[in-house]
């Protein structure tokens, strides 16, 4: 290979043992690929390869890692949206025939779809913070430091005081999107195996909020945490996205419907929100 697929906020470029991506800026691209920058992806880190029809006139090329091939992926535990999956290239209907030239391609590279036995495609680079509601994440490639906001950490977290992590405590990490209403990120520590506290009370987790850990901030963050985490020997344990203690549910409803009644939160956000709350029990 060695040629150059053009598509819609992204260029493929396919080299003899890996696909480099690389990311444009404009404001119309998603800022987490804005903040990624460019990617290369090694054929082994790839278990399948498809083209499909998009929407408006376009066709999509869509690469999918192996299992634990992709600390960003990983972390990321299926809460992308289709938008924002750095592995969708979306080109203009007319480079179908190309882009099926370049899956081919692809796919006769591919070699397993088994899941990897440690990362094959690179983290975010530390160090790295973000902004959350509650406290200032960061990570210097050791260490995960979080320092508490007065404005918006818990009595919990206050009285725990500011929190540092080496990696070497770490087993893993939990990051719920923040585009769902009650996102954070968590830090798993070897000998936790009772049920989590809140994310709101635990000193080891940042929730997030309307605008704050936005996905091209704190998404990365938790990519290299893990990789770090891996890299020092542990093996990470990202948790998926399941169902969730009725109680907590009920519990974030009521909290939900109190931003409603404030007027903080629109009929559709408040309908939407609680349907999704619902939908996890």
């Amino acid at each position: 290979m060695g040629d150059v697929l053009a598509g819609i906020h992204a260029t493929w470029e396919f080299e003899s043992d890996s696909v480099l991506i690389r990311f444009e800026r404009g404001i119309r691209t998603p800022k987490l690929f804005q903040a990624l920058r460019e990617r290369r992806v090694p054929h082994e880190a790839l278990a399948s390869v498809t083209l499909s029809p998009g929407k408006r006139g376009t066709v999509v090329l869509h690469a999918v890692p192996r299992p634990g091939a992709d600390p960003l992926m990983e972390a990321a535990a299926g809460q992308l949206k289709d938008s924002g999956d750095p592995y969708r290239l979306v080109l203009p209907a007319e480079r179908e025939t190309l882009a099926e030239y370049y899956a081919d391609e692809l796919r006769a590279a591919l070699t397993t779809t088994e899941p990897a036995d440690r990362y094959l495609v690179a983290p975010p680079p530390a160090p790295l913070n973000f902004k959350a509601y509650d406290g200032k994440a960061s990570f210097d490639g050791s260490k995960v430091s979080f320092r508490w906001f007065w404005t918006g950490a818990s009595s919990a977290k206050w009285k725990a005081g500011d929190q540092r992590f080496a990696v070497s405590e770490l087993s893993g990490v939990e990051w719920r999107s923040p585009e769902v209403f009650d996102g954070y990120l968590r830090l798993l520590r070897h000998g936790d195996h009772e049920q989590p506290t809140q994310a709101d009370h635990d000193p080891a987790a940042v929730v997030f909020g309307l605008g704050y850990g936005p996905v091209h901030e704190s998404l990365p963050f938790a990519a290299a945490v893990l990789a770090a985490v891996r890299k020092s020997g542990s093996v990470p344990v990202p948790v998926p996205v399941g169902r969730r203690d009725p109680a907590d549910i009920a519990e974030r409803i009521r909290h939900l419907g109190e931003l409603h009644e404030a007027g903080l939160v629109t009929d559709d956000e408040f309908s939407a929100k609680k349907a999704e709350l619902l939908s996890e029990l």
